[in-house]
């Protein structure tokens, strides 16, 4: 495993302190709440343990190519980082390499960025040996652009070898060489990690029950959710990113006898394009799911913006069916409906507006996962929506079938049997997905009835 990112010639330990920056430029001012995103800053650099002594929130007119901030917001925040002996400034925004490099020089001390924050969480709270590679892989896509900080040992160059001599490679050069082969190591070990996936992929659909995935902005309340239904004991903290590792349990709902649901990781403004791309295969397990579930926090100041976050980022899964532009056969949209949580903190004037909102939408259910009201609601509306679009399917299948005639009784509702030459057609309400699914691992006889149902 590589080192941490903030880990290098000055150790930044678990408490030391730290100073959080938070700039915000004019085009970000409707979209998301200055407060909330100081916050929220403040919740990441807290999720490693470190001490914020002060958050300083800045409004940017332009991006400065050298250091992001102006002369003289960096001069107003000098003398703070001094006199409480900080050790490390976080700032909330990508910082390039060079930026990265004159902040450290002008505030003299750590700085590390937005992306480089989330992949130390990460890196933290990886538990599984796929997810420790994912973000180890992410670790070193970040980490190859930025060996020129300010280690001037990286500029010397290693002696020739044999009769040739010459100037040979720098140490910059050949660190870059073993990150690179490092990466082509762990992209095999993901592409191996990715067929098993895949296979049990194809088992979960070979079995007759739909899959649930929990997905959402971090820290919305999905594990405890995931608990409420499962009964199970999944790690739900108040805190950014408290579960990582993508996580299925069987629940029963209303009419449903067993269905899979998967929770998965949280999601977050600017989630650096390295950990989607590391993490694309775990993400995927929303892809394959019969029914989509986005908690969000609806008493959130930013909840409009956090949505808006995690719908880009089903649709870079193609999630949400083709999008604009899209060419060939993209996927069909998955079902998905929204579950209002954190009804419990709502004050009295923001719980109507909120439950005036949602009973103009058939596709929401309002709760709290902590105390558990509107739980069974939320149980009823998941069911509702796997079964809405059954339709009436007529199917043959041959007596020795019998494998395939259990499935279609899990999965789907047989309202009648009837023999028909050598086999029998079964009238089931199905799913067209299902029935594409049943096509798939049964090829199906032609049916001599195969009129459409009335």
């Amino acid at each position: 495993m590589i080192d941490p990112i903030i880990d290098n010639e000055d150790e930044v330990t678990r408490g030391a302190p730290a100073l959080v920056i938070v700039p915000e430029w004019h085009s970000q001012r409707l979209a998301r709440d200055l407060d909330a995103r100081a916050e929220e800053a403040k919740g990441l650099a807290l999720a490693i343990g470190l001490d914020v002594v002060a958050v300083h929130t800045l409004r940017l007119r332009q991006t400065r190519a050298a250091t992001l901030l102006g002369v003289g917001q960096i001069d107003a925040i000098a003398p703070d980082i001094a006199a409480k002996g900080v050790q490390l400034v976080v700032v909330d925004a990508a910082l390039t390499p060079i930026q990265q490099r004159n902040l450290e020089t002008a505030f003299g001390t750590k700085v590390i960025d937005r992306t480089g924050l989330i992949l130390e969480i990460f890196g933290e709270r990886a538990a599984t040996a796929e997810g420790r590679l994912q973000v180890e892989l992410a670790h070193l896509d970040y980490q190859a652009g930025r060996l020129v900080r300010s280690w001037t040992h990286l500029e010397r160059q290693r002696g020739g070898f044999g009769f040739l001599g010459g100037p040979g490679e720098t140490q910059i050069e050949a660190d870059r060489r073993m990150i690179r082969n490092r990466m082509a190591r762990i992209r095999r070990s993901l592409e191996d990690a990715r067929r098993t996936r895949q296979l049990q992929r194809s088992k979960r659909q070979r079995a007759p029950w739909p899959v649930i995935a929990l997905v959402g902005y971090t820290n919305a309340g999905k594990s405890t959710f995931f608990n409420r239904l499962t009964g199970s004991d999944v790690m739900a903290e108040d805190m950014l990113f408290a579960t990582l590792d993508p996580t299925m349990r069987e629940i029963r709902l209303p009419g449903i006898d067993k269905a899979i649901l998967s929770d998965t990781v949280g999601f977050v403004s600017d989630l650096p394009t390295e950990l989607v791309a590391a993490f694309r295969a775990t993400l995927e397990e929303v892809t394959t799911a019969d029914l989509i579930v986005h908690v969000r926090d609806i008493v959130h100041p930013d909840s409009e913006a956090q949505y808006e976050d995690v719908r880009a980022i089903l649709n870079s899964l193609g999630a949400n069916g083709p999008q604009d532009g899209a060419e060939g056969d993209a996927p069909a949209a998955i079902p998905q409906i929204e579950i209002w949580n954190k009804m419990d903190t709502a004050d009295v004037d923001r719980r109507a507006t909120i439950e005036e909102m949602a009973a103009r939408r058939p596709d929401v259910a309002i709760i709290s996962a902590v105390t558990g009201e509107g739980v069974e609601t939320a149980r009823i509306l998941m069911a509702s929506q796997l079964t809405a679009r059954h339709q009436v399917q007529r199917i043959y299948l041959d007596y020795e079938q019998g494998e395939a005639m259990a499935w279609l009784h899990a999965r789907g509702e047989v309202l009648s049997d009837e023999p028909e030459g050598e086999g029998h057609v079964l009238t089931v309400r199905l799913d067209p997905a299902d029935r594409a699914r049943f096509e798939r691992l049964w090829p199906a006889r032609k049916d001599p009835n195969d009129a459409p149902t009335p």
